[in-house]
């Protein structure tokens, strides 16, 4: 392919080539009306999330009066470090000649708060009610709680934060090894996802506003900031975040209808046993729902980006494919893609509930019954639904991203794609890149795969 031609593969592709961008995107605004209606359906998205943050964000009053609550009834206590000193097997004080019981005495230097450096002993465990949550050596490294009213120390849990911080540095030293200044944001995104979920989503539900419609901002603020942040302002990101919304839209639709259907209560778990006790504002039912959304979102975006990326690159490649076979082609690409995704949704909440699915395997009851226990139910119909909404999202975002990347027209059959006319190098119109598209290249090299030296993007 000589170089005029190449040029006019660019020109006719324009914000779908490796320029595309804030710039390219403002020059397609103005003639193109598909990308017209898609920015303008994203920007009144951005303007309601905006709106709704607004108003739903949180005073603080209903986090400081669950906790005052959760205080008074004495669920709440201080957490401090500390290191096993010493760790004995031995009758139990309560023991008795004729009913011999045998406890484990634990002894533990506190690294921090009112008695940091001083060694306490912990009340004694029952050595047959308390095995798995006491297998301590000395030296480990403990938490403990602390109540300050008596002065009283116990056992909470293994000290697991410096693990999880190693943890932590190595997953981003790959994902920054790998993906590069595009892992960075990536990461970057991830910690936008944290502060809006904890700093606006949990006060805004405890302060007693609507868990669906704050799971719903919410949602749509990550998912406005985690794309843009992540894929930059362009074309692509903008086709993306409207094939995310509205597939989220569809979700919250079907999970609405048949968690209704359902009747959840959200009293199924030990969390939610506990929160009406600290804010007995909360409606646990809702509250599932908007977890429901908020977990659907990660697997949309993931499916969105790929499906646009996929229809840009067939684009770019190919100028002279009409808006049917981009969308034909788009669409093979995503069943492999939703095959793959709604196994792995699947197997992620299987895995979750690992221990449940043991307890219910020994049981006597059937599948069917062990499918209505409320744990499994909510499981299932966050599946389905989240899995339909998937689904949804190939054919959604692929027929944006065909219509908005032919939105200067598909190149006619025999003709070079763009107008060539200006161009003072550019070859004479034949029926070479109806052959180029058609006719099938060489078999792939190796090579092919590596990025192209004279592009400014991967």
């Amino acid at each position: 392919m000589d170089g005029g031609h190449n040029r006019a593969m660019r020109g006719h592709s324009h914000f779908w080539g490796p320029e595309w961008g804030p710039r390219a995107m403002l020059e397609a605004w103005r003639s193109d009306r598909a990308l017209q209606a898609v920015l303008a359906f994203v920007g009144l998205a951005i303007l309601a999330a905006a709106v709704g943050m607004a108003l739903l964000w949180p005073t603080g009053a209903g986090r400081d009066a669950a906790r005052q609550r959760a205080d008074d009834i004495g669920i709440v206590y201080e957490r401090l470090a500390a290191t096993v000193v010493e760790v004995s097997d031995r009758a139990c004080s309560y023991s008795a000649p004729d009913d011999p019981q045998a406890c484990r005495f634990i002894v533990v230097r506190v690294d921090e708060g009112p008695d940091g450096g001083a060694q306490v002993a912990l009340p004694e465990f029952s050595l047959e009610y308390d095995r798995t949550a006491i297998r301590v050596s000395p030296a480990d490294k403990v938490v403990l709680g602390y109540e300050a009213s008596n002065d009283y120390y116990f056992f909470v849990d293994r000290d697991r934060r410096t693990p999880l911080l190693w943890l932590a540095i190595l997953f981003a030293g790959v994902v920054v090894a790998l993906g590069r200044w595009r892992g960075g944001l990536a990461l970057a995104g991830m910690a936008a996802t944290l502060v809006v979920l904890i700093a606006f989503a949990a006060p805004s539900v405890l302060d007693g506003n609507d868990p669906v419609l704050v799971a719903v901002v919410a949602a749509a603020v990550i998912a406005f900031v985690s794309l843009y942040l992540t894929h930059g302002l362009n074309v692509h990101t903008t086709v993306a975040l409207a094939g995310t919304l509205a597939s989220l839209g569809l979700t919250l639709g079907l999970s609405w209808i048949f968690f209704g259907l359902a009747d959840f209560t959200g009293l199924a778990t030990e969390e939610g046993l506990t929160l009406p006790l600290i804010a007995a504002d909360i409606d646990l039912a809702s509250l599932l729902l908007g977890g429901a959304i908020i977990g659907a979102l990660g697997a949309l975006d993931d499916v969105t980006v790929t499906q646009v990326a996929t229809v840009a690159e067939l684009r770019y490649r190919s100028p002279s494919l009409s808006v049917r076979q981009l969308i034909a082609s788009g669409i093979r690409v995503g069943r492999e893609h939703i095959a793959a995704t709604v196994n792995t949704l699947l197997l992620a909440y299987v895995g979750a509930g690992l221990p449940l699915l043991l307890l219910f395997a020994v049981s006597d009851q059937s599948l069917a019954m062990a499918a209505n226990s409320e744990l499994i139910a909510v499981e299932i119909v966050r599946t389905l639904c989240g899995s339909m909404g998937l689904v949804a999202a190939v054919p959604v975002t692929t027929v944006l991203a065909a219509v908005v990347a032919a939105g200067s027209g598909p190149t006619p059959p025999g003709e070079p794609a763009g107008d060539t006319h200006d161009e003072p190098d550019a070859a004479p119109a034949d029926d070479s890149s109806e052959r180029e598209v058609t006719e099938p290249g060489p078999a792939p090299r190796w090579e092919d795969f590596a990025p192209d030296q004279d592009q400014t993007r991967w």
